[in-house]
């Protein structure tokens, strides 16, 4: 990978990761709806929202070359479940307080990311990078013995989002193809549920207030635009060095839970920050000292 696109990856992974931590304040916004309601609402409204990007871009050359491999368009389906499956359990998440839980289901998403770059991918750490691995494992092992069971929700959140991440990479396909085909597999299903099976006090848009029903179609632009520059990231980084940008999600995350939701903070957790930062600089520093070392 060349220097160019290595630091494009960084930026877009870094903007992706923002833009995902602070997400749950915007679905705080749409409690009152279901979280099953609200999936619905993010595949419909995103695969028109990627529709308008498509037409504005003009870059619908891509679609038809995806669409001339039926092979990739079936793994697409694959990966549309797989992001689909993981936008349930973090809508959910959510809107039943369990920002925590979502945010540990994220600080675990590096540790399965690198294993999954290990067995499938050919990837290998030198010996800062294992150290880092390490201090970030303790982090979650320490969040972990906070928690006091095993966190089915934030593993479900972890598992589904890292073998979405590898799925995208293994097909290689580019960022908005994918993502409208993804939408499209999704497409049907959503609309059943919405118009047909869902009867809750806001499944009825013409009787919602405009402001919720701008909230929910504002879904399409908060799930596509982080995945955009998600899927981006996974082609230009490592599948092992995109994780670790990971931490910076659910930190935000972490904040929002005990700043402005109440979600209580201990010790422990805070110990817990502490291993995984110290994990991510030692991989930083390792990545700077690798690079300066190529360029002697």
């Amino acid at each position: 990978m060349d220097a160019k696109r290595t630091r494009q990856g960084v930026i877009f992974a870094f903007i992706a990761y923002c833009i995902w931590g602070i997400a749950p304040a915007y679905f705080k916004l749409l409690k009152q709806v279901p979280a099953e309601e609200i999936l619905t609402h993010r595949v419909i409204w995103s695969f028109f929202f990627m529709l308008f990007l498509l037409s504005l871009s003009r870059s619908w050359g891509g679609v038809r070359q995806v669409f001339a491999t039926p092979k990739k368009v079936g793994l697409l389906l694959i990966s549309a479940l797989l992001v689909g499956s993981n936008w349930l359990l973090f809508i959910w998440a959510i809107n039943h307080d369990h920002i925590l839980e979502a945010s540990l289901g994220y600080f675990i998403n590096p540790l399965v990311n690198v294993l999954l770059g290990m067995l499938f991918l050919g990837e290998r750490f030198r010996r800062l990078q294992w150290l880092a691995v390490v201090l970030a494992f303790a982090g979650v092992v320490v969040q972990l013995w906070v928690l006091g069971s095993l966190p089915i929700l934030g593993l479900g959140i972890s598992l589904t989002f890292a073998f979405y991440g590898l799925m995208r990479k293994k097909i290689g396909v580019d960022a908005q193809s994918g993502m409208l085909i993804e939408t499209l597999w999704l497409l049907p299903a959503a609309g059943i549920y919405l118009f047909f099976i869902a009867h809750s006090a806001t499944s009825n848009l013409a009787a919602n207030a405009l402001s919720l029903n701008l909230l929910l179609a504002a879904a399409g632009i908060i799930t596509t635009v982080p995945l955009l520059f998600f899927t981006a990231a996974t082609s230009r980084l490592k599948l092992s060095t995109l994780g670790f940008f990971q931490y910076l999600g659910p930190t935000l995350m972490f904040l929002l839970a005990v700043t402005f939701y109440g979600e209580s903070i201990n010790p422990s957790q805070l110990l817990t920050f502490a291993f995984i930062w110290a994990g991510l600089g030692c991989f930083i520093y390792d990545a700077l000292h690798h690079q300066y070392q190529l360029r002697r």
